[in-house]
């Protein structure tokens, strides 16, 4: 027997037109679509080692595992579908109502009622039908086999094992099943072939075997197993020791006590599987040989095109599992606008990005206002396609606008990325402040300009009924190249100077603006995700406590101001007092709010 050389935690099942892949960390699903393309979806999952420590307990994780696999597996098998199978959606009233009445999804709500009648079934096959047909011949034969003994459980569970080798036996019968079984095949292979250390090539993973140690047939067939041996002794005791007399009580009875000891079947069979799986020993192979029989049935060879989504699938999975950074995916599909936009805030909200960033991917893809997204329609699947790619981006953490590659300010188009700073809503007021203190003529100098946003609707509003001079300069030749690319797209009168503050800078201006770094260095660590990863440190670090821009400043400005001219700087939230401070010495300072209220701006006269 080859020895396998990877350990891996990796298991999956068969979906629709597909394979799932569930990992310690992410479950990844690749469904060919109606088109014969591969589609993927990846989903975070919570890993064992951060679960509560109860939840991680001998016996107890596999209860814990086979639900969250119970339910996982159901929902990739509902969303499989949604790919491979065009269906009528609910109502879009419905799924908004639904939505804000319970928080929660219309399809959250189907994959709950599926698992739950899938669970029903289950129940009414394997244990409510058995226990009827025991008792029947119990009825009829009392003296050879008298309910409530060993040899009446014993039949029960003989009866539950045939129903559900003759419930396999009858899928085959179904074209779309057997599909599904060599999707199941391609799963098990995939995995082999990774276990044993080859690369995960097609032409590899066809040598490999079909049969897999945890599989869940295997583990399927061991709680019956199990079942068999812990009903049979359990029933016989209380049947012994606590005999009920009325027939519908006692079969009530009997049939609670079961449902009792389901957590402990599924416990049991999975510490039993997970034994077995580890010891590839050839002396436990009779163990292991009914499951490998089952699977026999419930795995079919499959073709290329089946293993290029089990690999795909096992890829992505092995990916998320090795890096935290390995970003989500949805499928692309046609969807209504409603249950796309849920989808997308919910996902952000769990990954602490603003909510309304979902409905500007919308608007700005779909070109409608922001306003008009509550009227339903539906979303093709070259749309969906799109907005799925920003989506997906920004789940990385990457800011809205640098994944556009230009926002909007003072009413002008501004590019960005991430040579410079995002300009903020709250810096227009800096610009307001500006023009109403411009005069015909004046000269006006934009420090550490960055993207250029403010120098361009400084320069571009002004034009419109005075002429006046614009000099921007900042120390970064990328941020440079950036507001030169604004200035042209607006057209802008602003000459650009490559400039340490004032270093480069002749002349003398009426109107000096600054926004200048200002995070204290200690703090920078603290930022948003999306600013302290992405944005240029340059344009952030302020200095030990922020302020070291302000103070050089404060050092030279007067010898570039006119007697009579005016600085205005923008500050954090709570600097403004220690920047009038620093600037003491001026004729006059004032500070500015900004809309809520808060201390954002210096205007000191000299």
């Amino acid at each position: 027997m080859k020895k396998k050389t990877n350990c891996t935690y990796i298991g999956g099942q068969a979906v629709i037109q597909g394979v799932m892949m569930r990992g310690k960390s992410g479950m990844a699903t690749v469904v060919r679509d109606d088109r014969g393309e591969l589609q993927m979806e990846a989903k975070r999952i919570t890993p064992p080692e951060k679960r509560s420590k109860w939840m991680r307990l001998f016996f107890i994780r596999g209860i814990v595992n086979f639900v969250t696999s119970l339910v996982g597996g159901m929902q990739a098998l509902l969303r499989s579908s949604e790919v491979a199978i065009v269906e009528d959606e609910a109502p879009p009233k419905l799924n908004k109502w639904v939505a804000e009445k319970w928080k929660v999804s219309v399809s959250d709500i189907i994959t709950m009622v599926a698992t739950g009648l899938g669970v029903l079934i289950a129940l009414a096959l394997f244990m409510l039908l058995p226990q009827f047909l025991s008792r029947l011949i119990a009825d009829a034969f009392p003296e050879t086999v008298p309910a409530g003994g060993i040899w009446y459980y014993l039949l029960e569970g003989a009866f539950r094992l045939t129903i559900f080798t003759l419930y396999i036996l009858f899928t085959l019968c179904f074209r779309s099943l057997r599909e599904t079984y060599c999707y199941h095949g391609a799963e098990h292979k995939t995995i082999n072939c990774y276990e044993y250390g080859m690369p995960l090539t097609v032409e590899n993973v066809k040598k490999c075997s079909r049969m897999h140690d945890r599989c869940g047939t295997t583990f399927l067939f061991i709680v019956m197993i199990v079942s068999i041996v812990l009903f049979a002794l359990v029933g016989w005791l209380f049947n012994t020791y606590v005999p009920i007399e009325n027939k519908v009580l006692d079969r009530i009875t009997e049939f609670a006590l079961k449902l009792l000891m389901l957590p402990i079947v599924a416990g049991t069979s999975y510490e039993v599987l997970k034994l077995l799986a580890r010891i590839q020993s050839p002396l436990v192979l009779p163990l292991k040989a009914p499951g490998y029989l089952l699977q026999k049935l419930t795995t079919r060879e499959p073709d290329d095109g089946m293993i290029e989504c089990a690999i795909l699938a096992f890829e992505k999975a092995l990916d998320m599992d090795q890096n935290p950074d390995s970003p989500e995916k949805t499928f692309v599909t046609e969807t209504k606008l409603s249950k796309l936009q849920t989808m997308m805030k919910t996902h952000f909200a769990e990954k602490d990005i603003e909510e309304a960033d979902a409905e500007w991917i919308l608007s700005l893809t779909l070109g409608v206002p922001r306003s008009e997204l509550s009227e339903e329609r539906v979303i093709t699947q070259k749309e969906c396609g799109k907005i799925l790619a920003l989506y997906e981006e920004r789940l990385t953490g990457r800011p809205l606008w640098y994944i556009f590659g230009n926002t909007d300010f003072y009413g002008y188009k501004i590019d960005v990325d991430e040579r410079v700073l995002i300009p903020r809503p709250e810096t227009e007021i800096l610009v307001q402040q500006a023009l109403s203190a411009l005069s015909e003529g004046d000269r006006v100098l934009d420090l550490c300009t960055g993207s250029g946003a403010v120098a361009v609707a400084i320069a571009c509003e002004a034009a419109k009924d005075k002429n006046i001079t614009v000099v921007a300069s900042d120390i970064s030749d990328e941020a440079l190249e950036v507001a030169q690319s604004n200035v042209r797209r607006n057209k802008a009168n602003v000459v650009l100077v490559k400039s340490d503050l004032f270093e480069n800078i002749k002349g003398k201006f009426n109107l000096i603006t600054a926004n200048p770094p200002y995070v204290p260095r200690n703090e920078l660590g603290s930022l948003q995700r999306e600013v302290r990863d992405f944005e240029p440190k340059i344009a952030l670090d302020g200095g030990k406590d922020g302020l070291d821009f302000y103070r050089r400043i404060a050092e030279k400005v007067n010898k570039y101001v006119v007697r009579g001219g005016m600085l205005i700087v923008e500050c954090g939230e709570d600097q403004a007092r220690d920047v009038l401070k620093i600037f003491a010495k001026c004729d006059y300072a004032m500070v500015v709010k900004d809309l809520e209220g808060k201390e954002r701006f210096v205007k000191i006269v000299f």
